[in-house]
């Protein structure tokens, strides 16, 4: 697909609670200057992220307003599209047109549908959580770059709520131990909560079903905890924890017990891509544990690591306050969208070509993956699977066919 002089669009997000933008005036300035485009932002665009309208207007991009975003831009940049955004959706999803491409999250495996969606309305969609984990994508990841602020975060709220301090501190008035936090899940956001953690002075134990995980563990200071289970199989694609069977869950459950009980604060990031969170913290653990003790559930979207979260809410049980976040990178929009926005750069720099127009070569594995409707078709083999569409013949067999 080819436009000359595309014209790429940034609206404001309308998803309650979403503080992000999609593009920062550093990206913008930097898009226009490499390639022959059109930027539109609408107004008040960047303002819940810390970014001015002047800021957007100095950067060379055009501000409007939201119904011309839709109306002209071919590229629409979105955080949250109607997709991940279940709340008022519907509303932007009713201003995409034929033709159209709206890139951003999409929330995919766990709401294929939507590919079907865009597909039905002939737009072009491509889903961010699906950038491929591989060395030349790193730079477009935007689920890492998201879980490193989450986890930052999720150590500062759990120190909010704790009633002790973080660092061994030695007073006139004698010795203040310092707390034990345990990290449980070492991906992208646990092993920046263990970082975090471990800055803030406590003493960091980290737990996370896959072997490989153990050296990046101890990377960050902390001491890895180890059960005696066989983990053989719990690394996924991509580097991703992969689902487990209830015997495996019950009986890590068990082993757990005990550590946990240990611990003045637990953190949870354990989440399996589009699946349900697995349940590591059941309401006996939080029984376990010392009164006033904390647990962060980062996974609370998903439906939570601990057995007793409630999403966006901060709840006491049995003495242990239960705190559960949701749209965590959010609370650090101005970071979070400079991180977003540069990840959303490097995919577009990656698109669109001499000519300024988009150009989409499913030959490249990056395309690939991420493309997950184009001209009424859903090309994503894995989202044709969830959706129960047939698999598309290789590009090869295609061509001999019609030979």
């Amino acid at each position: 697909m080819g436009v000359t002089q595309v014209i790429i669009g940034v609206p404001r997000e309308i998803c309650p609670g979403e503080t992000r933008v999609a593009l920062v005036p550093a990206n913008v300035a930097a898009l226009l200057k490499k390639h022959k485009i059109e930027l539109l932002v609408e107004r008040e665009a960047g303002l819940a992220a810390g970014y001015t309208d002047a800021d957007y207007q100095e950067a060379g991009a055009t501000l409007t307003d939201r119904a011309t975003i839709f109306s002209k831009a071919d590229v629409v940049l979105q955080v949250q599209t109607p997709g991940s955004n279940r709340d008022n959706g519907d509303e932007d999803m009713a201003l995409l047109r034929d033709g159209q491409i709206v890139i951003g999250m999409m929330d995919p495996l766990a709401n294929p549908k939507f590919a079907s969606t865009l597909a039905e309305k002939k737009v072009t969609g491509i889903a961010l959580e699906l950038v491929p984990r591989i060395t030349r994508a790193q730079a477009m990841d935007v689920l890492s770059s998201m879980a490193m602020l989450a986890g930052y975060k999720c150590v500062l709220l759990a120190a909010n709520e704790a009633n002790r301090m973080f660092p061994m501190n030695m007073t006139a008035a004698g010795t203040l131990n310092a707390s034990r936090v345990l990290v449980m899940g070492a991906g992208v956001a646990g092993l920046q909560a263990c970082a975090t953690a471990k800055r803030l002075g406590s003493i960091v134990e980290a737990y996370d079903v896959r072997a490989a995980a153990r050296e990046q563990i101890l990377s960050v200071g902390a001491k890895p905890v180890e059960l005696d289970l066989d983990t053989g199989a719990a690394e996924g694609t991509g580097g991703y924890a992969k689902a487990q069977g209830e015997d495996f869950l019950k009986r890590q459950r068990e082993l757990m017990t005990e550590v946990v009980s240990r611990m003045d604060v637990v953190i949870t990031t354990a989440a399996v891509p589009g699946a349900k969170s697995p349940i590591l913290v059941t309401e006996d653990m939080v029984k376990a544990m010392k009164p006033g003790s904390v647990i962060v559930d980062l996974a609370a979207e998903r439906g939570g690591n601990c057995e007793v979260t409630e999403a966006g809410k901060t709840v006491v049980r049995h003495g242990v306050t239960i705190v559960g976040p949701v749209n965590v990178p959010s609370t650090l929009a101005f970071h979070a969208s400079q991180m977003f926005g540069k990840n959303m750069e490097n995919l577009l720099n990656l698109l669109i070509n001499k000519e300024g127009g988009i150009e989409l070569d499913f030959e490249d594995e990056i395309v690939r993956e991420t493309v997950v409707a184009d001209k009424g078709d859903v090309p994503q083999a894995r989202m044709r699977d969830l959706l129960g569409l047939p698999a598309l013949a290789a590009p090869e067999a295609a061509a001999e066919e019609q030979k």
